[in-house]
């Protein structure tokens, strides 16, 4: 019995992984989906760890006004301009702005560690972390700025 294209699909959508390697652990998890997720999840934290180290000298600065009253401007870094441009790394920006103003974290360290807003089982660097994987670049929140009235 083959994995399923559609498993292998959803587990791409849902991870970010290539097919290759979505075939790969939901064949050693034996077709369980979340076993299958963990492998990639793993395997997407060694990536992570390897890039650590790389320069990240590209970037994009966001901003993000709430209600009128909360303003963030956020400095997010990555490896080159094309990662910048994707959606995943947007993503992350205007997610880490949204948290910022939320949250009002003292500094990047603080805010790497708070519980993500959307998903409190999460932390933000893991969501840097997941794009890191994603796009196989070193991700960073270099800097923010926070005003509130």
């Amino acid at each position: 019995m083959g994995v399923n294209t559609q498993e292998v699909q959803r587990l791409r959508e849902t991870t970010g992984a290539g097919v290759v390697e979505c075939k790969k652990a939901l064949d050693e998890a034996k077709g369980d989906f979340e076993v299958a997720k963990k492998i990639i999840h793993e395997k997407g934290l060694a990536k992570v760890e390897k890039r650590a180290g790389r320069e990240a000298g590209s970037g994009l600065i966001f901003s993000y006004v709430h209600s009128d009253r909360i303003g963030v401007l956020v400095d997010v870094r990555a490896e080159t301009d094309f990662v910048v441009r994707s959606e995943p790394f947007r993503t992350l920006v205007r997610e880490v702005a949204m948290q910022i103003s939320a949250m009002a974290p003292q500094n990047v360290d603080d805010l790497l560690e708070q519980p993500y807003i959307r998903d409190e089982s999460k932390k933000i660097s893991d969501l840097v972390n997941e794009v890191i994987a994603r796009v196989g670049e070193n991700v960073k929140v270099s800097s923010f700025y926070r005003m509130e009235i």
